[in-house]
């Protein structure tokens, strides 16, 4: 319950605890994939704590990166890809130990329709990941390497909440879909200009 009250307090008393009485808390190792593309989803999933990573894999392997999900967020196309069982399009994988509720996918139609507040909060992811979509085609389609990787950092710094980002370039350019040399040598141009310091196991924004 203390995990809902802090990062879902825009939630009713009443539907948080429908939830902790019919949802399931599930613990995610760093790392752990928690849904394959063309896996069917069996319930939506609220993040409570940790960190996931959403992203596709291309026909050749190569990992695209979408978006994360973080405390407060709920996986938009767990909520669709369930109710209409549908599979999955991308893959899930947590970058840092997690904390997820599971919602069993026959709840679904009984919140839209018991919690305003639960209608409210499907309204507003769905409409938050599509304006995140619309970043990600943006920087693909007008901004060079160099503006999205400042972009990147700048976003994971406001993500994570410091300026030391404990991310590999190979990490970077996973995210950015470009390659490991490309991304340090544009980090290092970025040093010599001193927006960043860096070292061996972080990155500083300055």
């Amino acid at each position: 319950m203390e995990y809902l009250n802090k990062n879902f307090p825009q939630f009713e008393e009443s539907l948080r605890g429908h939830l902790i009485e019919r949802a399931t808390t599930k613990n995610v190792h760093k790392g752990e994939t928690m849904i394959q593309t063309g896996q069917y989803f069996r319930s939506t999933m609220l993040v409570l704590d940790g960190r996931l990573k959403v992203y596709r894999k291309g026909e050749e392997g190569e990992d695209f990166f979408m978006y994360y999900l973080e405390p407060g967020n709920a996986c938009a196309l767990s909520m669709v890809c369930a109710q209409h069982q549908v599979t999955s399009g991308v893959m899930i994988k947590a970058t840092e130990d997690s904390i997820v509720l599971m919602i069993p996918m026959d709840m679904m139609e009984s919140l839209m329709t018991e919690f305003k507040s639960w209608y409210l909060f499907v309204v507003e992811t769905y409409r938050s990941r599509f304006e995140e979509l619309l970043l990600v085609v943006d920087n693909i389609a007008f901004r060079s390497m160099d503006e999205r990787l400042i972009s990147y950092l700048e976003n994971q710094q406001r993500k994570l909440k410091s300026s030391q980002l404990y991310l590999t370039h190979q990490e970077i350019a996973t995210d950015l879909n470009s390659s490991r040399e490309v991304i340090s040598r544009l980090l290092k141009k970025l040093e010599q200009r001193q927006k960043v310091q860096l070292f061996r196991n972080y990155i500083e924004l300055l």
